[in-house]
């Protein structure tokens, strides 16, 4: 997220970023479409809350009871409901925790569980992982603060958050389509469903209340754009850009054929179907990049973009190895390309 904010921003380094996360919270991290972890404006997280995040807490709740009920071990919805109160007064009592101190502090956070029992996949766990992030920061009750150690940690303490203001849930879907349309059209049903990770049904009716309008493109096919986005734009100034893995721009649509050559995507996406780190040309992805153990800033075309592209794209390495400093990143989600340049 901090390397997205980056590649948008004119100045400011991480700790605009962090500013903005843990200070002034105008920014929050919310689980939310697709089940990923995203970052919204403060005034856009009710939305994303009603609209998405809800239904996925209430699902995540509904399979760690099953996971409690099959392991048999007498925790139940009562233990659970007891371990949330618990963990809740430990935090107000300790102020900002990690999940280690707040599992120190509450004895059942220790508990481990076997899930899947008798199957291949059998793990034993413990649960102090689903009951703090997947429950009590889904549910909205505590939020994500300051991490230990640098920006790129996950070690995140967790803090008192005040509940989101109330938003009907059509409405909330209504606005959250409206938005993206106006960020990823022209898009289609398809996109916009996968994106959300909503049923087909929520989609349209979503839409339905957004009221798009439909155009035609280039290829003959046709989208769908905002109200009001049917009108030319004038063409941008040439652009290069190096994003990071799982980067909205190359996560915004099911079908990136516009955007990235599909010889390229085995070498730019893990088995799963996240996006590694990417270079961009002009609203293209022509190649991807990496970081060394020492620090340096690699990166491979996966096509000739021309002289032009070139240039800038060695001039985006040169702001950006600047802003990262001594710090080193490694994608959570590696791709082979990725690995190849690290090699």
């Amino acid at each position: 997220m901090f390397l997205s904010a980056r590649a948008r921003l004119a100045e400011g380094g991480p700790a605009t970023v962090e500013q903005a996360l843990y200070e002034d919270v105008s920014v929050v991290r919310l689980l939310s479409m697709r089940n990923t972890l995203f970052v919204v404006s403060a005034e856009l997280a009710p939305y994303v809350d009603s609209s998405t995040a809800r239904s996925i807490a209430a699902k995540e709740r509904r399979t760690f009871l099953k996971h409690l009920q099959e392991d048999d071990q007498g925790l139940d919805a009562d233990w659970l409901a007891r371990t949330e109160a618990a963990a809740l007064v430990a935090r107000d009592a300790h102020g900002p925790c990690t999940g280690s101190q707040l599992s120190a502090a509450v004895p059942a956070l220790r508990e481990k569980i076997t899930v899947g029992q008798g199957k291949k996949y059998e793990t034993e766990t413990g649960v102090a992982t689903r009951v703090i992030r997947l429950l009590l920061a889904a549910d909205g009750r505590i939020r994500r603060d300051r991490p230990r150690g640098s920006w790129t940690s996950s070690q995140f303490r967790w803090v008192h958050t005040e509940s989101w203001t109330a938003v009907p849930p059509a409405e909330a879907r209504a606005e959250i389509a409206r938005r993206w349309l106006h960020a990823y059209g022209p898009a289609t049903e398809a996109d916009l469903k996968w994106w959300t990770g909503w049923t087909l049904t929520a989609v349209r009716k979503a839409l339905t209340a957004v009221g798009p309008a439909q155009v035609r493109l280039d290829d003959g096919g046709t989208a769908l754009v905002g109200p009001g986005d049917t009108g030319p734009e004038p063409a941008p100034e040439p652009w290069a850009a190096l994003l990071p893995g799982l980067d909205p721009s190359g996560m915004g649509w099911a079908d990136r054929g516009f955007h990235l050559d599909p010889a390229h995507r085995l070498a730019l996406f893990d088995y799963a179907g996240n996006i590694g780190p990417t270079v961009w040309w002009n609203g293209e992805i022509v190649g991807g990049w990496a970081q060394r153990a020492d620090g340096e800033i690699v990166w491979r075309l996966l096509g000739d973009p021309g002289r032009a592209a070139e240039t800038a794209i060695a001039a985006e390495v040169a702001r950006l190895a600047p802003w990262v400093g001594g710090t080193r990143i490694t994608p959570r989600f590696r791709t082979p390309l990725e690995r190849e340049l690290v090699a």
